[in-house]
């Protein structure tokens, strides 16, 4: 087997490594969502009023599992980065394993954040209105499935979104994106990003906007972040040519 083979097989030796850390995390975290399921399960029906309908036995496996994976994702997220960063690093230069680094613990809070804005801010907003609609004219009730799944739509999402801004400054750092040209597509990241609020919102039009508009707003401030980073970086390239240029006279 030649030294190219080995190199190959060592990385996924390592990737493999890394997998299955992330994977038993990941189990570990469902494994304490399912024995915290009811504290969770009455944290997530907030001020509903009423207790939520089941169709049929298996809807309450259908919850529990649910409930649990959210906790689980929410728990794997800082785990699958820094396994992620240790996989990466011997590849990296030791400034450029410095900045990685620094970004994982904001990789956690801000999915975090994300989560709480779309829990906080978007359901119960979307909610009431779709509420109101039905005033009068029918009895609103949920079942635990249709609630879950409208709750999880208007949250996750905003968790994964959140990360795009540090995403964004992090291949900045790194050399491998230019926020101008991202700035260049964003008649296309405009597009797709009321595609993906239209899936996951809703079929009503106030529920696409309510979505879309703080998608567009994150794609904003990644892109200006990233340009402040590429500006300090562009900044601190001249500066370090000026001082070569400096010492070879």
């Amino acid at each position: 087997m030649t030294d190219k083979e080995l190199n190959l097989v060592e990385h996924f030796d390592e990737l493999r490594k890394r997998l299955i850390i992330s994977s038993l995390a990941f189990l570990l975290f469902l494994v304490l969502g399912l024995v915290y399921v009811k504290e969770i399960y009455l944290f997530f029906m907030g001020t509903l009023g009423y207790k939520l309908l089941i169709l049929g036995p298996s809807d309450i496996m259908w919850i529990y599992f649910h409930v649990a994976t959210v906790v689980a994702v929410t728990g794997t997220i800082p785990v699958a980065a820094w396994q992620g960063w240790l996989f990466v690093k011997p590849a990296l230069k030791p400034v450029e394993r410095k900045i990685a680094l620094a970004y994982i613990p904001g990789v956690f809070f801000l999915f975090i954040a994300g989560m709480a804005f779309g829990y906080y801010f978007i359901f119960p907003n979307i909610m009431k209105f779709l509420i109101h609609l039905s005033n009068d004219m029918m009895t609103t009730s949920f079942t635990a499935e249709k609630y879950f799944s409208f709750l999880i739509n208007m949250t996750l999402p905003f968790g994964i979104a959140f990360e795009l801004p540090l995403v964004a400054m992090c291949l900045t750092t790194l050399g491998i994106v230019n926020p101008y040209r991202i700035g260049k597509l964003r008649k296309y990241a405009y597009f797709i990003l009321v595609i993906i609020a239209s899936m996951i919102s809703p079929p009503e039009f106030i529920s696409h906007i309510s979505v879309a508009i703080p998608l567009i707003l994150l794609y904003e401030i990644s892109v200006f972040l990233s340009k402040i980073v590429f500006k300090r970086k562009q900044t601190r390239i001249h500066a370090v040519h000026t001082d070569e240029e400096a010492t070879s006279y």
